[in-house]
């Protein structure tokens, strides 16, 4: 088979699928005469351990379509049939299981695509893929959309069979060419493969180093594509700390999602009193910064096309964080609270193979009890390819209180942010970075009520190299963005070496020097501050490995200086008034370790300790997580955070938990039941989360979710309800 040589990496010959008259029997077993019919295509490349030699184990794929459909067939060679599967449920993890991923790049745009994965089982998942697929958090599983798939285990392969609906991916009608790469996890030989080669430096799913599917006619637009997605909901839930007691309150709703593809690259959603009870619960983990901890969006409405709206600004400082939407914050406890949607429209998608828009409105309903009015939420993006890989983008943000006059909360009329930025991916993929500005309007005008910043990365095979520079100002204050701080300049180099040892246990090991510089901005009327004093400042140098096992480890340390600004209890549970004081400051130093087993053992497991000072005491942590393997059924396991933090006088020794043990079971592949317990000292709190879930048809299931908060004030000889609750959720997927 022929290939050839892309940006230094070796590409595949294109694949060329074939117009079938007759769809397979969906068993596993590649023995229809369809599949007789196709040319394989196989010589996979490895990308772990080595990323310059043949796989050893053959992977071969057929291609074939209808007008409605894609149909491919693959067979996995290897030396036994012990091959690994952590569970049957959905959305597993690729690293710790014999499992293949298809990944179709249907503009070629090296940006976005959809990716289709089943495992030995016949286990199945699907995923976006946004930005290129260059970090880890550009790969979102939660995605969820119909299509059939079945596997079959012989006695040293296995096989399966993928039917892929054109409806359920985006491209314009009327291609012919499409960017493609699969990639492979074989854990006997313990090998990872791809079918065009990736560096072993970058992630496996790396969207710039594609092989192509070439059409042999163009493709058609599939038909009409809406899908409605009613549901309806029953549940019982009882505050045990009202005064005086409250009595069950009875829960009966319904609402409804809706997909409509406008066209083949634009999709419409729809929502109406949508209801999002059965999204897995967050992990909780111990804060000891200054500043809110992130967590990532688990819902569905909001996830396809997320980086039109979510990848603006940087990690820290984000116009648009669509969490936001359906929380408040209550203007009495200064806590976040539930704010009810009411309905919701999220246009988004592909306009051409070079024009990207996103749309979206959504009503919040107002919260009596707590003085809080209903806000809409609209969210606009244009996202226009320039060159040959880069965009500019531009997005408007806009939250306005509706009929405010008629609450008594102190908030904005409205609060808005309109922002550029130029977002650069050289041809050769050795360049990358962004450079953008956002604005904020509100009545509320604060000075500098902006930010901007850039971001310069330099890739060799032996090298990195970055620059990231960011100002926010006082007046940035984004209330449907992730901004935790403002008032800062920030400026942060960085570079790392790679290297890639011919012998040993180790397969890849780099060095990384990373430094971050806070300067206060001195607008915040902080009089302990001048003018880019600085505040905080991080030297972190870290040693990362890879090892042949695929096990994985890195011992970063660390020097930091922290000017306080504000008084600050890092343990959140002092006394009051005991704090550390604003204008104190503090140098120290601390070392971490991180080790990660193999994941495909039994019984795994993460370990990370840190120990060294803090502020003006010592600190000794350990966080990580055990996990028992019940193949293929599921796992028992058990995440934990242990801080020892010890300050100065008149600071009392705190120890602080965060305990979760975790069941995760299959029954079958569409009877999954998971129990996460967290218990958590600093909160004062256990929690108890159980969901069983019955996807009694293709991306339709009855849920069943019980919750249990317990205090924990005086520890567990006094352990008392807080509140409970039990709901049960059938939603259904039609297709119109």
């Amino acid at each position: 088979m022929a290939s050839h040589i892309v940006s230094g990496v070796l590409a595949q010959e294109s694949i060329l699928p074939v117009r079938v008259t007759q769809a397979p029997v969906m068993d596993g077993v590649l023995d229809d005469s369809m599949w007789q019919e196709l040319l394989p295509y196989g010589h996979f490349i490895q990308q772990f351990p080595s990323d310059s030699i043949a796989a050893l184990g053959d992977t071969q794929l057929k291609m074939g379509y209808d007008d409605e459909n894609i149909y491919i067939g693959i067979f996995c060679k290897s030396i036994g049939n012990n091959f690994v599967v952590t569970s049957l449920k959905r959305d597993f993890s690729f690293r710790s299981q014999d499992n293949i991923a298809i990944v179709f790049d249907t503009y070629a745009d090296n940006n976005n695509a959809f990716a289709f994965g089943i495992n030995a089982y016949g286990a199945r998942r699907e995923a976006l893929v946004s930005n290129g697929g260059q970090k880890r958090e550009d790969f979102q599983v939660s995605w969820d959309n119909k299509w059939q798939g079945e596997a079959y285990i012989g006695d040293d392969y296995w096989s399966a069979e993928m039917i892929i609906p054109l409806k359920s991916i985006r491209f314009e009608a009327g291609s012919k060419e499409w960017n493609f790469n699969a990639y492979r996890n074989d854990t006997q030989l313990n090998e990872h493969t791809v079918y065009s080669s990736v560096p072993r430096n970058r992630l496996i799913v790396d969207l710039n180093y594609p092989a192509k599917i070439i059409w042999n006619e163009p493709l058609n637009d599939p038909g009409p594509n809406i899908s409605l997605i009613p549901y309806l909901i029953g549940g019982a839930t009882r505050d045990y700390e009202e005064v005086p007691k409250s009595s069950v309150n009875t829960q009966f709703n319904a609402g409804f999602d809706a997909k409509i593809g406008v066209t083949t690259g634009l999709n419409l959603d729809l929502t109406v009193n949508p209801d999002f009870s059965q999204v897995e619960v967050d992990e909780q983990v111990t804060n000891l910064d200054r500043f809110e901890i992130y967590f990532p969006e688990k819902r569905q409405f909001f996830l396809e096309n997320a980086d039109l709206f979510g990848s603006f600004g940087l990690s820290r400082v984000n116009p648009f964080f669509s969490r936001r939407i359906g929380v408040a914050l209550d203007t009495v406890t200064g806590q976040n609270i539930q704010n009810a949607i009411r309905y919701g429209a999220r246009l988004s998608g592909k306009i051409n193979d070079r024009l990207r828009i996103g749309l979206l409105n959504m009503q919040s309903a107002p919260v009596e009890s707590n003085g809080l009015p209903g806000f809409n939420y609209t969210v606009a993006t244009l996202q226009q390819q320039v060159f040959d890989r880069s965009n500019i983008s531009f997005i408007l943000v806009n939250k306005q209180a509706i009929n405010k006059d008629d609450y008594l909360g102190d908030y904005n009329a409205f609060n808005r942010v309109a922002g550029l930025e130029y977002r650069l991916v050289s041809a050769d993929n050795k360049w990358r970075g962004k450079t953008f500005y956002h604005r904020v309007f509100s009545p509320d005008a604060k000075v500098n009520p902006y930010t901007q910043g850039a971001t310069i990365e330099y890739q060799q095979r032996r090298f990195r190299l970055e620059w990231a520079h960011n100002v926010v100002g006082y007046g940035y204050d984004a209330e449907v963005g992730f901004v935790p701080r403002n008032d800062y300049l920030l400026m942060s180099p960085e570079a790392q070496l790679f290297f890639y040892p011919k012998s040993g246990i180790i397969n890849t090991h780099s060095l990384n020097l990373d430094t971050r510089w806070f300067l206060q901005m001195g607008n915040d009327g902080n009089a302990l501050v001048t003018r880019f004093d600085k505040s905080e400042s991080q030297i972190e140098l870290k040693w990362e490995a890879t090892f042949l096992n695929t096990s994985r480890a890195d011992v970063t340390i660390t020097r930091s200086y922290l000017f306080l600004l504000n008084d600050f209890d890092p343990t959140r549970i002092q006394a009051d008034g005991i704090v550390l004081p604003a204008g104190s400051e503090y140098y120290y130093n601390d070392v971490k370790l991180n080790y990660t087993s193999d994941q495909r053992q039994l019984f795994s497991f993460l370990i990370e300790p840190q120990v060294g000072q803090l502020y003006n005491g010592t600190r000794k942590t350990v966080n990580g997580n055990f996990t028992y393997r019940i193949q293929p059924y599921g796992s028992i396991g058990i995440n934990y955070a242990y801080n020892d933090i010890r300050l100065a006088d008149p600071f009392v020794p705190a120890k602080i938990w965060l305990v979760g043990p975790k069941i995760d079971l299959t029954f079958a592949k569409n009877v999954f039941f998971t129990t996460f317990i967290q218990y958590n000292n600093q909160l004062e709190n256990m929690n108890v989360n159980a969901r069983l879930q019955w996807r009694f048809a293709p991306v339709s299931d009855f849920f069943i979710v019980y919750t249990d908060n317990y205090i924990t004030e005086f520890g567990f000889d006094q352990l008392s309800v807080r509140n409970r609750g039990i709901v049960a959720k059938f939603t259904y997927w039609l297709n119109l």
